[in-house]
C-alpha cells in the first residue's frame, strides 16, 4: 500500500461530496454495470460490498437482495452513502467502517462485491483480502477494479501511480484460485480495467475434485491436439 489507510480515508472523505460526479469515465461506468450484472443477488441473498464508497454498487443491488452491507474506510464516503439511501427510501442497507482485511462483519454473505477499491492494496495485501473473503464462504465474489491485462502504458495510465497499486489479472486469478474460487467470467473493459467473477461451492473436497477435473479436461484436450498434429 503506497499510502496508509488513514491517508486514503482522509483523501476520500475530502472528495466524498463530488466523488459521484467525478466517476464519469466510460470505463468506470461499464465496470460498475458489469459488477451489478454479475452479482445478480436474489431475494434471499445477503451482499457484502467492500470498499463501498458512496454506495453506488450497494444501492444498485439493494432492491434485489435481502440485505446489503457496505464497508469502507472513509467516514465521509459512508455518510454520503447513508444520505443517498435515505433519499432513495432504501432501508435494507447498512453502511459502516471496515477494511478489506478486517471488514468488521461476522454475519452471512452469499455474495461479495467490490468495485474500484482493491487496487489500493499491495499484491500481498490483496491475497490477504481474498483470504478474508473466502473465509466468509460466499457463493460468488465479483471484483471490478483497475487491473493489468498486459503491460500498462506508462504514458497513459488509467490509475494514479502515486496512490494506486494495481495487480495483473494473473496475480488476482492466482489469489482467487488459491483460496478455492473457480473463475466463471473475466470481463475486459480496458487494458487496465476489468471484472473477475469467482464462485465457491460445496465443501473443500468438492472444490478440489472439480479443480482436478478441470485440469484433467485441459490435459486431455492438449493430448488430443498433440495427436491431431502427429
Amino acid at each position: 500500500m503506497k499510502k496508509t489507510i488513514e491517508e486514503h480515508a482522509q483523501r476520500f472523505s475530502e472528495s466524498a461530496g463530488s466523488y459521484d460526479d467525478e466517476q464519469d469515465s466510460p470505463e468506470y461506468l461499464a465496470c460498475a454495470d458489469l459488477v451489478v450484472e454479475h452479482a445478480a443477488p436474489g431475494s434471499d441473498d445477503v451482499v457484502l460490498d467492500l470498499g463501498t464508497g458512496t454506495g453506488a454498487i450497494a444501492l444498485a443491488l439493494a432492491p434485489r437482495a435481502k440485505r446489503v452491507i457496505g464497508r469502507d474506510i472513509s467516514e465521509g464516503m459512508l455518510e454520503r452513502a447513508r444520505e443517498k439511501a435515505t433519499e432513495a427510501g432504501i432501508d435494507n442497507v447498512e453502511f459502516g467502517v471496515g477494511r478489506f482485511r478486517d471488514p468488521d462483519y461476522g454475519g452471512p454473505a452469499t455474495v461479495v462485491t467490490s468495485n474500484f477499491a482493491m487496487h489500493h492494496l499491495s499484491d500481498a495485501e490483496k491475497r490477504e483480502a481474498v483470504a478474508v473473503v473466502a473465509n466468509l464462504n460466499p457463493e460468488r465474489f465479483v471484483l471490478g477494479d483497475v487491473m493489468f491485462f498486459g503491460s500498462p502504458d506508462p504514458t497513459e495510465p488509467f490509475y494514479d501511480p502515486d496512490v494506486d497499486d494495481p495487480a495483473t489479472v494473473g496475480t488476482l486469478v492466482d489469489a482467487l484460485t488459491d483460496e478455492g474460487f473457480v473463475l466463471t467470467a473475466v470481463e475486459r473493459v480496458h487494458d487496465q480495467v476489468g471484472v473477475l467473477v469467482a464462485e465457491r461451492f460445496g465443501d473443500a473436497s468438492e472444490r478440489v475434485r472439480v479443480a482436478r477435473e478441470q485440469v484433467g479436461v485441459a490435459s486431455d484436450s492438449a493430448a488430443e491436439d498433440t495427436e491431431d498434429q502427429s
